[in-house]
């Protein structure tokens, strides 16, 4: 039998085949970040983390010949956005994984909506260290970074090894507050002790003042803030001009730099922050150069920064889940493939998940901003 093909049926022809090349040419991924309001500087800096390791992974072949493409959306850190964004991205068929969200209390809302569990994707590297997120075991997220408890741990067990007992917390009121508080209960308690006071603050505010009050009449010798960059500049300037002397902490959520910005070196000096990925301002690890390297390459106004650098760590163990699921990865087969992630080196930092294990590490390590406001190791 002979075939005439007319320029019509051959057009149309290259357009069909082209047309199912289309479909397998990307790979899309779905972001939910605080780009507006109270944590709008932590949630540029998460999807900056992000941005340049895809964008080396594509200049380099992609994943399979797939380019990666990143669907980014702001929730202003507002839970019910949180929730309506991520069945937003779930009803693109194309989204095979999320990544880099933040908020305990936003993610704890998308378990209990079981937005996650309805859509069946994988959600990478949230920014956010909550328990509630890691116990009861769920399938549907994978972390990086250590969790609060194991925070509070370290903190309290460097404070009680100096001496110091008359621990107090301030705490943001809410699942994320709430969270690094139990850990830090449980960590005193742990020792035989009781915290000496605790106080906390609303939600998407920098009402601290209270909490200073509360605090500074308890007289402790260190103070744990469970908080993020406004409120904890608040605290700090307001703590500190009030006469109080205690050593401050903050838990890893915190953006140094903006600290000092906000509350000024004066009073941001001597500040404890607790990290949970190795410290990225010395290239001293093969995955510090490499950020800094792709950082100085893809977002050359943007400066080095814990945020950035924990989301490039996490969009690494997503490429390579991408890489394991195959050509042409589903959310099933990504699941699948992040779960056989074992003993995995990042470049100085190893991750490890499981058919029944979900946080890839729990390194913790305290630093400090020095007289300079600089963050000091």
């Amino acid at each position: 039998m002979t075939h005439t093909f007319r320029p019509a049926r051959l057009l149309a022809v290259a357009i069909t085949a082209l047309a199912a090349f289309a479909v397998h040419a990307e790979i899309v991924i779905g972001q939910v970040a605080p780009l507006s309001g109270v944590l709008g500087s932590t949630g540029k800096q998460m999807v900056v983390g992000g941005d340049i390791y895809f964008k080396h992974v594509n200049a380099t072949g992609g994943v399979h010949g797939q380019a990666i493409k990143v669907l980014v959306a702001d929730d202003g850190y507002k839970v019910p956005e949180t929730v309506r964004l991520t069945r937003e991205m779930l009803d693109k068929p194309e989204v095979v994984a999320l990544y880099g969200f933040a908020g305990t209390s936003n993610i704890s809302q998308l378990l209990a909506d079981k937005v996650l569990e309805q859509g069946g994707a994988a959600l990478v590297a949230p920014y956010t260290g909550g328990e509630p997120l890691r116990s009861p075991f769920n399938p549907w997220i994978f972390h990086v970074r250590a969790g609060y408890a194991d925070e509070a741990e370290h903190m309290v067990a460097q404070l009680t090894t100096l001496g110091m007992k008359r621990i107090a917390v301030m705490y943001q009121d809410d699942g994320f507050g709430k969270a690094g508080l139990a850990g830090v209960e449980a960590a005193v308690a742990k020792r035989n002790l009781q915290l000496a006071a605790k106080a906390g603050y609303e939600r998407n505010t920098d009402k601290v003042s209270e909490a200073v009050k509360t605090i500074k009449a308890a007289d402790p010798q260190a103070v744990i803030m469970v908080s993020i960059n406004k409120p904890t500049a608040a605290f700090v300037k307001q703590y500190r001009e009030a006469g109080g002397g205690a050593q401050l902490f903050n838990i890893s959520v915190v953006d140094p730099a903006e600290i000092v910005k906000l509350a000024g070196v004066k009073y941001a000096h001597g500040l404890g922050i607790s990290q949970v990925v190795p410290y990225p301002y010395t290239p001293k690890l093969a995955a510090i150069r490499e950020y800094q390297q792709l950082l100085k390459k893809y977002a050359p106004g943007e400066h080095i920064n814990y945020t950035s650098f924990e989301q490039f760590l996490g969009a690494k163990v997503l490429v390579e889940g991408l890489r394991r699921a195959g050509p042409k990865p589903t959310r099933a087969r990504v699941i699948k493939a992040l779960e056989s992630i074992s003993n995995f080196d990042l470049g100085g930092l190893v991750v490890s998940y499981g058919p029944q294990a979900r946080v890839g590490s729990q390194f913790v390590e305290v630093t400090v901003i020095g007289a300079g406001g600089k963050l000091l190791k």
